[in-house]
């Protein structure tokens, strides 16, 4: 039927005066119901007559009211409830083409229409429908303010500036009243990404609104005309404006990652830990000058409980080196409208006030840590010199009042917040030393080497260059020179032997000190791995690590081992130019089998062996390093009556030589090699009850070992640790380390299982609360595996037992769902950057392939997912099915084609695959309420426009389902869980917030 014949109906209607229920009657009469309305264009038909004068045609206008009242009932929808069925949507389009903004009556005639139903729309039709209302609303809104622009404009003319202004107030009403409802922002926040170009239209629109505003002065219009501008220019920020918690002053979830990082993980680099800090920081809402001064905080209590040596460098380096590195690189993320160096100012200006905590610290340096860390922050860029100056005098004036420090001993000792921040350089000096060709004159690396063994000058750079992130080319270059002195050359025979045996020291330090993964380089150029990396990745004892004595590693050629035990047993002392060290290094394990085998068949005596022992220590310490690895490696084998021999070998190579005829720095190397070996042999020592007594070195016993107490259930330890922290509402250094200790020993499962059931006891909010913030730290031991374990094996079973359900309650149940959503976010985030510590990379990793059979998802998803996008999408049958198979689990990941093949992925796809099935669930209990908490925790969390977070693993059905639970049926929530980057995410988001 053509348009031609609905307008001579018009015609007819208005000759004949019919009244509006006549004229929908005869309509009806006239044109069969159904589609055709759509195709006759009713609306814009009726605009069209209505507006063809000076003033709107009011018969014509009163039969379009009556189609807009009249039409609530669809026959395809059932009841629309108020507001403009799908089919007159055009009424919201149709004013865009009438812009002879001059014929106020009209104007005014049309802004009434909509106040019929602009406040108040909804929309039950299919998704395509929806999608149509965002867009028509956001036509309307374009129409609305360059309405308001044209009167804002001619209110400037003197011929009728209070008519204008009359329009125009009646503009800013509608555009008020439409703006008012979040519901319609949300859809018109869903036509811009759906439609850009239209979305630019409404900003030129707004630009030349604020132009010709500029007449208005001070008038109540120009604010309400404000109000608008601001709230359309909120549309595109709709889900990014969170707020801060300002009722709290105490963040243990910051205090605690920054103390695992000083303690565990100095050599870590920066980027990772400040990505986890700025998601404690989001997930907390946390801000910023609070955030700052708890990082600090942090860092003066690691320094004042580290234990004395080489922990107390550490920390130092980690406080004055590292972490104004990490402010420098959270200064670069957007902060809002303040100035990061106001908020790091504000944040000592806060630490300050923590007097007793700052004197403490003083004490324990022997110096003014502020003044320090004031000046390092300055030199950085994070505080203007007025700022430090102005904080300098206000410390120095607090310390007049502080203990009296000064006493003899005391002025001696040169603090090591100074000696930090002086070794820094002096790292990179000598790694420039180290880089100059030294082949014709070795003499020089040797000084440059022997002078970093003096005193603690050692810890002290490699403290630094650990905080610096230059440990491991600090490492590389004492490789190279050992495989440069592995050489045989017979000019300079004692340089050479002294240049292999201290980088060998040092590496082993080294690797002790800091972990393997330093020493160890990615891949060798030329494919040849270096002798130390091999020698320490097959022969070292570590912790955790069982060496086989009966190894090929320990097995060289024979010929070479004779000649060894040979020149051993015979020589006063060592031939150094006969010597290949790295040869000898690896040929000692075996002659030391040949010789312990002669000695306890009584080829040889006591007084044999002394001699033999003297001369593997005598001159250089490594072969007596070489010497004791393998035989820790042995006694573990033996039987408890053979290791009587063993033990005693191990006692006289741990035992000092003081003769005349040792090598050039022999103090200092026997100082390393002593450490060395006693945390070589410090698990051998203890599971045989044997005492060796190490050599008074001055550097510190082995930090953090053997903390469990003896005879006592690892579960009691775990419990009794969680509940003191708990108490003290902070994590230390060493219950960290407890914690630690207590995750190897009872593996991933065991150690996520039993601190959830200590959550799930508290019955208190505050400690409920703590327990999440303090609990999400400790997992941040191995964030990944104890993320895998809680969001597959035990919410799963907590969800689906139903005798466990009462466990679930508020608190308890609450603070899981909360704690249960940190991790799910740290551990995707963290896992999509790659950012996986050295610290976690040691521990073992399940399989993936346990987690396949764990979660068998279809691996033929993909020709199933383009089945059900070629087919209708809102498809009733497919959406409503009670059968929630692959058909309704359709999610963004899916869209995006995120692997299936990654553990973290299926386990979360599953996850949510769970949640989605309890909503849609006909029982309800604890576990539903325990799913909209996770929900509700997910939304709180989320980043602005963070396509690729933990909700695309959400089937698009959810969406339908959260919205019916009451606190989740907000406009704001809808946006927030679909992913709207996706059309289809779009049309979810529109079809479910029309309805609302």
């Amino acid at each position: 039927m053509k348009v031609v014949n609905l307008k001579q109906a018009l015609l007819q209607a208005w000759r004949e005066r019919w009244s509006d229920f006549q004229w929908a009657v005869n309509m009806k009469r006239f044109f069969p119901r159904g589609a055709t309305w759509d195709i006759l264009n009713l609306a814009e038909a009726l605009l069209e007559q209505a507006m063809i004068g000076p003033s709107p045609n009011p018969l014509i206008l009163s039969y379009l009211k009556y189609a807009i009242s009249s039409q609530g009932v669809s026959p395809r929808s059932g009841l629309l409830g108020p507001g403009p069925p799908p089919r007159l949507i055009p009424l919201l389009v149709s004013p865009l083409q009438f812009d002879d903004f001059s014929r106020d009556l009209c104007v005014q005639a049309l802004l009434e229409i909509m106040d019929m139903f602009c406040d108040r729309l909804s929309c039950h039709g299919k998704a395509e429908e929806c999608i149509g209302l965002c867009r028509a609303l956001m036509s309307a809104l374009n129409w609305l303010l360059r309405c308001a622009a044209f009167y804002a404009d001619k209110g400037k003319e003197m011929l009728e500036p209070a008519a204008a202004e009359n329009q125009l107030k009646m503009c800013l009403e509608r555009l008020e009243k439409m703006l008012g409802s979040t519901k319609n922002r949300a859809l018109i926040h869903i036509a811009k990404l759906e439609e850009a170009s239209s979305w630019s239209a409404v900003e030129q629109s707004l630009v030349r609104l604020g132009e010709n505003l500029s007449g208005l002065g001070s008038s109540p219009l120009r604010s309400q005309a404000d109000n608008c501008v601001s709230l359309i220019k909120s549309i595109p920020t709709m889900l990014s404006v969170h707020g801060e918690h300002l009722n709290k002053t105490g963040f243990p979830t910051v205090h605690a990652v920054v103390l695992l990082e000083g303690t565990m993980n100095l050599t870590g680099e920066t980027q990772p830990l400040v990505e986890q800090l700025m998601m404690v920081k989001r997930m907390q809402r946390i801000p910023s000058p609070l955030f700052v001064l708890e990082i600090w905080k942090a860092c003066f209590v690691g320094l004042i409980e580290s234990p004395e040596g080489t922990e107390e460098l550490k920390w130092t380096a980690f406080t004055f080196l590292k972490i104004p590195q990490v402010l420098v690189k959270l200064k670069k993320y957007p902060q809002g409208e303040k100035d990061f160096t106001e908020d790091v100012n504000c944040a000592f200006e806060f630490l300050l006030k923590l007097t007793p905590l700052l004197d403490k610290a003083d004490q324990r340096c022997n110096c003014d840590c502020m003044n320090f860390l004031l000046q390092e922050c300055s030199k950085q860029g994070l505080l203007s010199e007025a700022n430090m100056n102005n904080l300098i005098a206000k410390r120095t004036a607090d310390r007049e009042h502080a203990p009296s420090l000064s006493s003899a001993e005391n002025a001696n000792i040169q603090p090591n917040p100074g000696l930090i921040l002086r070794a820094e350089p002096t790292v990179t000096n000598i790694l420039k030393t180290m880089d100059a060709d030294h082949s014709k004159s070795p003499e020089g690396l040797l000084g440059v080497l022997g002078h970093m063994l003096s005193g603690k000058s050692l810890d002290l750079l490699l403290a630094a260059a650990a905080a610096t992130g230059k440990l491991k080319s600090f490492a590389r270059k004492f490789i190279n020179s050992s495989i440069f002195v592995s050489l045989p050359a017979a000019k300079a025979a004692s340089v050479r032997a002294l240049l292999f045996d201290i980088s060998f020291l040092m590496l082993c330090h080294v690797a002790q000190t800091y972990g393997s993964e330093v020493i160890l380089s990615e891949s060798s150029p030329a494919g040849e791995v270096p002798f130390f990396e091999t020698w320490m990745l097959t022969c070292m004892p570590e912790e955790g690590k069982i060496l086989n004595p009966d190894h090929p590693c320990f097995r060289p050629d024979s010929t070479k081992v004779e000649s060894l035990v040979a020149l051993l047993n015979n020589s006063s002392e060592m031939k150094l130019v006969q010597m290949k060290w790295h040869e000898a290094c690896l040929s000692i394990s075996a002659a030391i089998l040949e010789i312990l085998n002669a000695w306890e068949n009584s080829v040889l005596t006591f007084e044999s062996i002394q001699k033999i022992t003297d001369n593997i220590k005598g001159k250089v310490c490594s072969m007596a390093v070489c010497a004791v690895a393998w035989l820790v490696a042995h006694v573990r084998m033996l039987g408890l009556d053979e290791r009587e021999k063993s033990l005693q070998m191990i006692r006289q190579l741990a035992t000092p030589l003081y003769g005349e005829n040792t090598l050039q720095f022999y103090n200092e190397r026997v100082v390393i090699m002593s450490s060395i070996l006693e945390h070589m042999c410090a698990d051998v020592l203890q599971q045989t009850a044997t005492q060796i007594k190490f050599p008074s070195t001055g550097m510190d016993t082995i930090p953090y070992w053997n903390l469990l107490p003896p005879k006592k259930p690892i579960k009691e330890v775990l419990t009794s640790v969680f509940t003191k922290v708990l108490e003290k509402g902070w994590v230390d250094s060493r219950s960290i380390h407890i914690f630690d200790t207590l995750l190897h020993m009872g593996g991933v499962y065991w150690f996520c299982n039993n601190l959830v059931k200590e959550l799930l006891k508290e019955t208190r909010k505050e400690h409920t609360l703590r327990a999440v913030e303090l609990l999400y730290a400790v997992f941040c031991l191995d964030m990944q595996q104890l993320t895998l374990t809680l969001l597959g094996h035990i919410l799963p079973n907590l969800l689906t037992d139903s005798s466990k359900w009462h466990t679930l309650m508020d608190p308890p149940g609450k603070a899981l769902a909360k704690l249960s959503v940190w991790c799910a976010l740290s551990s995707y985030s963290s896992h999509n950057k790659g950012q996986a510590s050295t610290r976690q990379k040691k521990r073992h990793r399940e399989d993936i392939e346990d987690y396949i059979s764990l979660f068998p998802l279809d691996d033929t998803q993909p020709s199933k997912l383009m089945r059900l996008l070629s087919s209708n999408e809102e498809d009733a049958n497919i959406l409503s099915s009670p059968n929630r198979s692959m058909s309704s689990s359709l999610s963004a990941s899916q869209l995006h084609t995120v692997s299936m093949r990654d553990p973290l992925n299926r386990v979360l796809a599953n996850l949510f695959l769970l949640i989605s099935s309890i909503l849609g669930a006909k029982t309800a209990g604890t576990h539903t309420q325990f799913v909209q908490w996770f929900m509700e925790e997910c939304v709180e969390c989320l980043e602005q426009g963070s396509r690729g977070s933990i909700l695309q693993f959400m089937p698009f059905t959810m969406v339908s389902e959260l919205v019916k639970v009451s606190t989740m049926s907000s406009p704001k929530i809808v946006l927030a869980i679909t992913d709207l980057s996706l059309p289809l995410g779009r049309r979810v988001a529109a079809k479910a917030i029309a309805a609302l």
